[in-house]
């Protein structure tokens, strides 16, 4: 699958060590980020991987500022979007299993490396339920 990844200046570092776990996993993956750790603005990220997402250009996306709040608030604004903050692996599973989130954000002044990998771990391998889910979702769309 095609991955968006989109980070500030927070998370520069903890985006390469995410983009490479990925590819580990066999995805290939979109850089929409800062590569570098000067002061910038974390909505241009949320927008330009929100978009990727929206239009079909990747299947998914993970984005990284130091909360992974703000970032995730400005991907929410595109239409078509469920961006969801995962601090832990079963949210991750659950945003997948029952909102059908299309990208998951984190905060990189929240957790660390190991931890990070783990979410985007569970949060790839879990599967929309449909079923009531689906009314749900459908209710978040209208």
């Amino acid at each position: 699958m095609k991955i968006a990844i989109g980070n500030d200046h927070a998370a520069t570092e903890l985006k390469w060590t995410i983009k490479e776990y990925v590819e580990g996993l066999g995805h290939e993956v979109v850089n929409f980020g800062t590569d570098d750790n000067e002061s910038c603005d974390y909505p241009e990220f949320g927008k330009a991987v929100g978009r990727a997402v929206a239009n079909g250009e990747v299947g998914c996306g993970i984005l990284i500022c130091g909360t992974g709040v703000g970032i995730s608030i400005a991907a929410n604004k595109i239409k078509g979007v469920r961006a969801a903050v995962c601090s832990d692996v079963t949210t991750a599973h659950l945003v997948k299993e029952h909102n059908n989130a299309n990208i998951i954000a984190f905060g990189a002044r929240i957790v660390g490396e190991e931890l990070a990998k783990d979410i985007v771990r569970s949060y790839l391998d879990a599967e929309f339920a449909g079923g009531r889910h689906q009314r749900r979702v459908d209710m978040i769309e209208d």
